[in-house]
């Protein structure tokens, strides 16, 4: 197979994961936030009434920038210049992870074949992340350009995957922590410094950005970075965030992380030999920093109380640890199946298969999970005995089979006809600059969703408070507009607290109907004036 080959079928197999498993979706979790951003961002008259996006957290990221820069070449909307990106930089990770297996010496179906593997994804319990992002975030785009950086730095192309990590840095800096801290050590080992400068100039370049946005709409943005938590913040923190705490962690979480270290740590073994020694550092060094991150940010932020440590989130480098066990698992079966090691190869293309039917190592295992993992694993060891092309095939297989056969639900359906409807009457019907309260949503993601596609402002929503983490005084206003109208649920008699706080309109479900036509109504939804 040829490179234009190989990059076609990289291509396809980024496509596969967008369009089937793990998938994406869009308005369904943090791009409820950055979405507002982006269009207030664009148009400082949308969404002005609106405390989301009155301290955008978007300053230290080309994130915002980049976005706007590929509206405005395009003329297309922000849901498709970001799904592009999303199935870019997906294609660059999987790209990586070919690089990687390449570098070790696997021919391309094989290689293919092990990037198919990790390409499944999982979810990382605990920091509450994805190996691959269904949400177009910042996050999203950062991590799989990580991984294409060390899959440069296997074949020891220390320049480009320089590029690949400053690019990543330029989306979001912390999460690029781990990769720049293991990548550092090879580049002073190997003497190849030069090759920081990507990302001193990125660093530059972020830095104009910054300074160029003083003044703007993104210039009300005011972090503290040196300053220990407040008691109130504390709270809010717990109670919104609290993955952020490992104090709040359920108690199988470690021991889990533990387990998938001991995987890795065996597949490691088993292959060492075959690993270039620039791989070797890259396949332990990130894990380690994913796995010191827990007593750091126990450190850090439970007994120092630092009120950076919730912005960073350093626990989310446990990411590293799952994705090269997945790595390392399926390296390791087809190093058992050269051997004639059928029974060895089986368990680890099993192990290798896990992390996206089964997120908790340390929970009882479904029955329909168990069995399909195992006859993932029977067939990827048969046919790749007998071909690698037909054991790709099987593992393209996978990304059908885990979802239906295995029933995972990476996300829930929260776009309906009746919410579209509501947005686009909104839309349409009322002033750029009213105001919304959904008070019986709960916890509901319906706000989120609807602010973004109706461009009108909401009073407060769960969503939403997910910014206690990086400002306090967001946070604090958050939670007073949240006591004040939605703790206690809906009540007809708050409708003229609700007008006295500026609230034009309020969005109810059916069985909270009110004694009068609404101004709009629908299966779902009802919206009174608010008087």
């Amino acid at each position: 197979m040829n490179s234009w080959a190989s990059a076609a079928a990289v291509t396809a197999l980024a496509l596969l994961t967008f369009v089937q498993f793990p998938g994406h979706t869009y308005l369904q979790q943090d791009s409820q936030i950055y979405i507002p951003i982006l269009e207030h961002l664009r148009d400082p008259l949308v969404l002005r009434n609106d405390i989301l996006v009155a301290q955008p957290h978007v300053t230290f990221t080309l994130y915002d920038e980049t976005a706007r820069l590929l509206r405005a070449v395009t003329s297309l909307g922000f849901r498709e210049v970001l799904a592009a990106g999303q199935v870019a930089t997906r294609a660059l990770g999987i790209w990586g992870l070919y690089l990687m297996a390449t570098s070790i010496g696997l021919g391309t179906w094989q290689s293919l074949l092990v990037a198919a593997v990790v390409s499944l994804g999982a979810a990382i319990p605990g920091p509450e992340v994805l190996t691959f992002e269904y949400e177009p975030t910042p996050r999203a785009f950062a991590v799989p350009l990580l991984v294409c950086g060390v899959g440069l730095a296997a074949h020891r192309r220390y320049l480009a995957a320089g590029v690949a990590g400053a690019a990543a840095f330029l989306y979001h800096a912390p999460t690029t922590i781990p990769f720049w801290a293991v990548f550092l050590l090879l580049l002073i080992w190997r003497k190849k410094l030069a090759a920081l400068a990507p990302l001193a100039c990125a660093a530059v370049v972020l830095a104009e950005a910054v300074a160029a946005q003083a003044g703007g709409a993104g210039s009300a943005e005011a972090q503290t970075f040196f300053s220990r938590l407040s008691p109130l913040q504390e709270q809010l923190q717990h109670m919104r965030t609290a993955y952020v705490w490992i104090s709040s962690w359920p108690p199988g979480l470690i021991p889990h992380y533990l387990i998938v270290s001991a995987i890795l740590l065996a597949a490691f073994l088993r292959v060492r030999r075959d690993l270039p020694q620039d791989l070797q550092i890259l396949l332990l060094g990130l894990p380690a920093v994913g796995l010191a991150s827990m007593p750091i940010s126990w450190m850090l932020l439970e007994h120092f109380r630092w009120s950076l440590v919730p912005q960073v989130q350093p626990m989310r480098a446990l990411l590293f640890v799952v994705l090269c066990m997945q790595f390392l698992a399926a390296v390791a079966a087809t190093y058992a199946l050269k051997q004639r090691r059928i029974v060895e190869g089986f368990v680890w293309f099993t192990a290798g298969f896990l992390p996206p039917l089964h997120i908790l190592f340390t929970a009882s295992i479904a029955w329909r999970t168990a069995v399909l993992a195992l006859v993932l694993g029977a067939l990827m060891t048969l046919a790749a005995r007998m071909d690698g092309r037909l054991a790709l095939a099987v593992a393209i297989a996978a990304f059908f089979a885990i979802p239906s056969v295995g029933g995972v639900v990476n996300y829930p359906r929260l776009h309906t006809p009746e919410l579209a409807q509501l947005s686009e009457w909104a839309r349409n019907s009322t002033s750029p600059d009213a105001v919304f309260l959904f008070p019986d949503a709960g916890h509901g993601l319906s706000p989120g969703i609807f602010r973004s596609e109706a461009l009108r402002a909401v009073y407060v929503d769960w969503k939403g408070g997910g910014q206690v983490n990086y400002l306090r005084d967001f946070g604090e206003q958050w939670w007073f507009r949240w006591q004040l109208t939605m703790a206690n649920g809906f009540r007809p008699d708050d409708l003229l607290k609700y007008a006295g706080l500026g609230v034009r309109y309020i969005v109810l479900k059916p069985p909270h109907r009110l004694p009068r036509t609404p101004l709009f109504e629908n299966p779902q939804y009802l919206v009174y004036e608010a008087r």
